[in-house]
Order: structure tokens, then sequence, then C-alpha cells
């Protein structure tokens, strides 16, 4: 009987290393696959208990174009914030609240949701309102009001405030639902010279420089710095750590979080919690995400590279306006877009690629790989109530 039991557990253990094994190996495979998305729709419905919402719901809800007509007073500042957080934000922890006035809306960090690992000095964060803000302003003006945005040194907050004007619903606010951070290979089709226009217009400003790279030997250049970033990153535990707890595996916990990075966003199959979170270290090596940009950025058309005139929180406020300025004009373009940012966010290694650049002592904020593909899953975002103060 003694024997016998043993070699149950010795079988039952065999048992669980095997289909963990062939499932590291389904997810190696699947997550190096270009062609990846074939049972997306069908599994990131999934959902648990008998009340929850699929995700597929709640991604149309959460990416919707509303009305232009019906709101006013306390329903048209809650529309506002509605688009303003469909801006991107590190990791997508939209890390921001909102305080709803009569005549403007203020902008203000949520800290609690920083992401000290991989932006020590809350430069991303600081983007990521400046993105928000830029949503605000074009949705300001589709429902007939200028908005016009200050930063507050004070508060590190950002005011918007808001005077009666013309309506106008421009190609970049309609744009709003359609962009997102497609993590995915692109075409490897160049751009015209029209839309690489456009795309320089829509993100100059006075304090904020745009670097266009579209050159094969510039793009390969920029992948040097991509690889050597990555491969820090990777190899540091706190970064790993930090990546894989704002992760969300399932269609499920995307719901039930409704923040982080949905795995079907990225291009990666759909899979449990618990066995994302278990086979995480199986796939997410050095190599395979070096890889994996590898291939993205020779299938893209270009690089842009966002340069602030200062490094300072105000000026990186800007540095989001123009950025989504320029995503949002690449989505009204059927242009996708994803960051590629690991030059600039490993401290050692950003002076080199600055140098590299030919930039001088200015600090890169932000690198940006565009062309056009396909769309993926987008990523969720938190009820309106949820960041209201």
């Amino acid at each position: 009987m003694a024997a016998s039991t043993g070699c149950a557990k010795s079988n039952t253990v065999a048992t669980r290393r095997g289909v963990l094994g062939a499932a590291a190996a389904a997810l190696v495979r699947a997550s190096t696959s270009p062609a990846i998305l074939g049972g997306v729709s069908m599994m990131s419905g999934c959902s648990s208990g008998p009340d929850a919402e699929s995700y597929e719901i709640v991604s149309g809800r959460t990416w919707r174009l509303g009305a232009l007509s019906g709101f006013e007073g306390a329903a048209l500042g809650m529309e506002l914030v509605r688009y303003a957080t469909l801006a991107p934000s590190s990791h997508n922890t939209q890390c921001w609240k909102f305080a709803v006035e009569d005549k403007a809306i203020t902008i203000l960090p949520d800290l609690s949701r920083r992401c000290p690992a991989v932006d020590p000095d809350d430069h991303h964060l600081f983007v990521s309102l400046g993105c928000a803000a830029e949503n605000l302003i074009q949705s300001a003006l589709a429902h007939g009001l200028k908005g016009e945005a200050s930063f507050d040194a004070a508060r590190d907050s950002v005011r918007i405030e808001l005077q009666p004007t013309r309506a106008d619903a421009s190609s970049l606010f309609k744009a709003i639902p359609e962009r997102q951070c497609t993590r995915g290979e692109y075409d490897a089709q160049p751009l015209s010279k029209d839309d690489l226009t456009l795309l320089e217009r829509a993100a100059g400003s006075g304090p904020v420089r745009v670097l266009l790279l579209t050159e094969k030997s510039a793009i390969d250049g920029v992948l040097e710095y991509v690889v050597q970033g990555n491969t820090a990153q990777m190899n540091d535990p706190a970064f790993v750590e930090e990546l894989k707890a704002w992760i969300r595996f399932s269609g499920a916990e995307a719901v039930r979080l409704r923040d982080g990075l949905f795995g079907a966003s990225s291009g990666n199959p759909i899979v449990p919690d618990w066995l994302g979170r278990l086979m995480f270290g199986f796939v997410f090596t050095p190599k395979s995400e070096n890889d994996k940009y590898a291939r993205h950025l020779r299938s893209s058309a270009g690089v842009a590279v966002f340069v602030g005139q200062a490094a300072d929180k105000a000026h990186w406020v800007e540095v989001g306006r123009a950025y989504e300025r320029f995503a949002l004009q690449a989505a009204a373009l059927g242009i996708r877009n994803a960051f590629v940012n690991q030059p600039v966010e490993v401290a050692s290694l950003r002076p080199q690629f600055a140098s590299h650049l030919g930039l001088g002592a200015h600090r890169p904020d932000l690198v940006v790989r565009f062309g056009r593909g396909p769309k993926l899953p987008p990523s969720l975002r938190r009820p309106v109530q949820a960041v209201l103060v």
C-alpha cells in the first residue's frame, strides 16, 4: 500500500510537471508566433461569476464615441473625464485623479499608482497627465468648450480652464476611441510624405521637438539601444516583479480590475491568471523579449523620438500632450504606434542614446515606433467615478 501511494504521488508530480512543461511550451510558441489572435475574441470573453460582464462588453462600452449633445453641467464634466481616461499611461496604471468644477477640471497625480522601478522620477506619470489633458481638451472642443491648460507646480497638477466656444469635433477627437498602443508587428511598409508631415505637424509645439526616423539604418540604431535597455530591465528583479504585477493574463482579471496590461493587448495568448503568473518567468526572458522587439521595430515604418525643452514636470506634461496629438493623428490615418521606451527608461543608457541622436544635453523623453498593422484588443479603463476627487 505504501509503495502504491508513493507511485501515485510520483505519477501526480510527473503529470503536473508534464502539464506545466507543455503549458510553458505552448505559451512560448504562442508568444513568438505572428499569428496568435485566432482565439482571442472567444477566449477574452471569459468571465467569472453569474453576473460578471464579458471583456467584449466592457471594452465596447469603454471605447465608445459618445454623443455630442445632451450633456451639460456635471454630466458634461463626467463625459470629458471619460475621454481623458482613454489616454495612455505607464503600464496602464491610470495614474490620475480629476477634480471637476463649474468652469475647470484639474488633473492630479495618483501617487498610489506609481511605477517606481520603471519610472523612479515620475517622468512617465507626468507624461501620462499630459496625455489625459490633451484628450480632455480635444473632447471639450467637440462639446463647445475651449480648454486652456496650465501646470500648477505647487500641487503638481494640470488645471484646464473651460470657456464656451464654437463646437468642433475634429478628426483628432474622433480618433480618441481608435487610439491604442499597438504592441504587435506592423506591415513594414513606408508611410507617404504627406502622412509623415501630418504626424510631425500634430506633434510639433514650442516646448516639444519630435524627431522622425524612417531610414532603416536609423531604426536599426534605435533597436540597438532598445535591446540594451530591455536586457538591463529584464535582468532587474524589481522591474520584472513590477511589470508582472500590472499584467492581466485573462479577460476575467482585466474586467475585474480594469487597469494594467491585458495580455491580448500585447498580442499574447490569454490564459488563467494563476497559470500566467506561474509561467511568466519561462516566457518573458531577455532573449524572447529582445527577439520580439527586433521583429517589431523592423516591421515599423519609423520611430518618433519626443524631446522636451527642459527636464521638469511641466515640460513632461507638454511632452505627453504632444505625443497624444501624434497618436491621435496616427489613429485618424489608420497608423498604429507603440512605445519602445527602454533607451530613455534606463538612466545609465539615456545619455548615450541622447548622444547617438545628437541631442546634446537635452533629455529624450519618449521613443515611439509607428506603422500600419492590425488593431489588437484594447485595454480597459476604470469607471469615471473611481478617478474623481
